[in-house]
């Protein structure tokens, strides 16, 4: 009782950010200790630093082009951070505009390029103040805004490896956080303390499962223990976002491999629990064990392998992956109307993921269409040549061909056979008011149309090792108003 009084009248501990960074005077790893090197790195993305550095503007590379790099690896892009805000990065760079809600960055554009550049951010005071981290009952980041120093920066980022500077004026790296030694040891550790950490952004623990995939690095420890202590806070993340980590997730030709990291850190059965509740091996201890074993498992893996083929994969296909088992098991305990049975299945899962009424009714035609495939008569070739007409046609199609393999139907795969040649070819979409990527390039380009697909596979130029080498979708209309300026006549996504 005493003890508790005196609890009571305490002052609470305050926490510095110097006790957050393992070195809180930034250790310098300078050109003789590593190999990254200027001409290494993107040409534009050096032309912005050093011009922000004329103007007074103290900028460096940051996160994630450095940390592959380190681990041998191609980035997928280069950005930068300066202590320059937005306002002042875009008196600098007529080139430019500014976009977000929760944190207002810069785009600069260049021809079929990118370039992001933040400004250095604070800490959100909660970190530092133990009293308002107690009384607030509600720590997730809606709005970040709040700038501060390369410090402040760097101890307020997700993990340690993507918290690392490269400073091109003299070739060094900066790490205020121990993130040179991790991607040597390759381990991915948060930054200060994970459950905080994961309760500002729940997004951060699916991210962490799919970089320690990606990059095979393993989760320390506390990271890994806070995952699972926290996992019900995924369901207070914004559902654009989680349906954006998806769709980056469904682009790296390991989906099957990141979905059974989240089935190992029990996020599987949080984030698809409608799925889960179908079969018992996508929950508890053995579910990373036994995901391969399952029919998601399963769909998956033969998906990815299709992307390795060059064939084409849309998020749509991959939502029909993985809602494959609800839906089935609908269709065979209802009798009734086919369409409105698949839609009430997928009415749940669709409304809790916010998944856009266009995709939803994609994926109803999708499923609805499938028994459409078993009917091979070449003599009704006119009805033939009007189902292959359907702009969902192609992701159908592949769809049933997949769901043929991982149940070894030979009918269904004889069947397969005959619509094969015909599916090479996706039908052109219209072009909908609404989809100002395909409005603008149509009306500036005079000699043909630019189809808009959102395909998952790369170039045929790209090496399968590199999976990451994708343009985030977010850069998509900029890299198109890029390319418009300079008289681009078409541009294919």
């Amino acid at each position: 009782m005493i003890k508790f009084i005196m609890n009571l009248f305490q002052k609470k501990k305050q926490v510095t950010v110097d006790e957050i960074l393992k070195h809180p005077d930034g250790k310098r790893y300078y050109k003789e200790i590593h190999n990254l090197r200027k001409s290494m790195m993107d040409e534009d993305a050096l032309k912005i630093i050093h011009r922000l550095n004329r103007f007074g503007h103290k900028s460096y590379l940051v996160g994630g082009c450095i940390r592959d790099m380190l681990l041998d690896r191609k980035p997928k892009d280069f950005d930068v951070v300066t202590t320059a805000t937005p306002n002042q990065i875009k008196n600098v760079f007529n080139n430019c505009r500014i976009i977000g809600k929760r944190f207002k960055i810069v785009h600069i554009l260049f021809k079929g390029k990118v370039i992001e550049v933040s400004t250095f951010r604070s800490l959100p005071e909660h970190r530092t103040n133990q009293e308002l981290l107690e009384e607030k009952k509600e720590i997730l980041l809606k709005r970040d805004n709040k700038y501060g120093t390369p410090i402040e920066d760097a101890a307020r980022r997700d993990f340690t490896v993507n918290a690392l500077y490269y400073d091109p004026r003299n070739e060094s790296i900066i790490d205020y956080v121990g993130g040179y030694e991790d991607i040597k040891n390759r381990i991915l550790r948060v930054i200060g303390d994970p459950s905080i950490s994961f309760k500002e952004d729940p997004v951060r623990m699916l991210r962490a499962v799919k970089i320690s995939v990606l990059l095979g690095l393993t989760i320390e420890k506390k990271t890994k223990e806070a995952i699972y202590q926290n996992r019900a806070e995924l369901a207070k993340a914004s559902p654009s976002r989680m349906l954006e980590e998806y769709n980056k997730i469904f682009r790296t030709w390991e989906s099957a491999k990141i979905f059974k990291g989240l089935a190992e850190n029990y996020l599987f059965e949080i984030l698809f629990k409608e799925v889960a509740e179908l079969d018992k091996n996508y929950k508890g201890q053995n579910a990373g064990k036994y995901f391969y074993e399952t029919k998601v498992g399963k769909l998956l893996q033969i998906a990815d392998r299709k992307l390795k083929e060059r064939e084409e994969l849309t998020s749509s296909i991959f939502y029909v992956l993985l809602f494959s088992d609800i839906v089935e098991r609908k269709i065979k305990s209802e009798s009734g109307k086919l369409i409105q049975i698949i839609k009430s299945a997928l009415e749940p899962i669709c409304s809790r993921m916010e998944i856009p009424r266009r995709e939803k009714t994609r994926l109803v035609k999708i499923y609805a269409s499938q028994p459409r495939f078993l009917k091979t008569n070449e003599k009704n070739k006119s009805q033939n040549d009007i189902f292959r007409s359907k702009d969902y046609f192609y992701d159908a199609f592949l769809y049933f061909k997949i769901l043929a393999e991982v149940e070894q139907n030979e009918a269904a795969l004889q069947s397969a056979f005959f619509w094969e040649i015909s599916a090479r070819i996706r039908p052109s979409k219209p072009l909908h008011k609404g989809n100002s990527l395909n409005a603008k390039i149509s009306k500036n380009s005079s000699r043909k149309k630019s189809k808009h697909k959102e395909v998952l596979n790369p170039p045929s130029n790209t090496n399968p090792k590199n999976k990451e080498e994708k343009i985030d979708q977010t850069k998509i209309q900029d890299i198109a108003d890029s390319n418009l300026r300079n008289t681009i006549e078409e541009f294919d996504v």
